[in-house]
């Protein structure tokens, strides 16, 4: 009988530590846990005079709007390198190809 008691017990032991590390490792796979992501640090070498006007993001890439003394541009940056992906000139004309 004292076996049966320890055994009931032990099992229900497992369960609740089963639980818990399930609730644990759903909670870390669904982005609540640890740290939030950061990205690397990084420079975008604009001219002086230059101002950051807005960031947006869109999927693994963002984009920094840019105010500079010859005109406006968005640059485009990998989120995860800081790299400088592609650039934007608003109201530039588009070649006829």
């Amino acid at each position: 009988m004292r076996a049966l008691k320890f055994l009931v017990v032990a099992m229900g032991v497992l369960i609740v530590a089963g639980t818990v590390t399930l609730v644990v490792l759903l909670v870390q796979r669904a982005g609540g846990g640890g740290a939030g992501a950061s990205l690397p640090p990084m420079s975008l070498n604009l001219p002086a005079g230059s101002r950051i006007l807005g960031v947006a993001g869109a999927g693994e890439r963002f984009a920094v709007h840019v105010q500079r003394p010859d005109g406006d541009r968005i640059l485009l940056l990998d989120a995860q390198t800081g790299r400088v992906v592609g650039e934007v000139i608003p109201g530039a004309a588009v070649p006829v190809r």
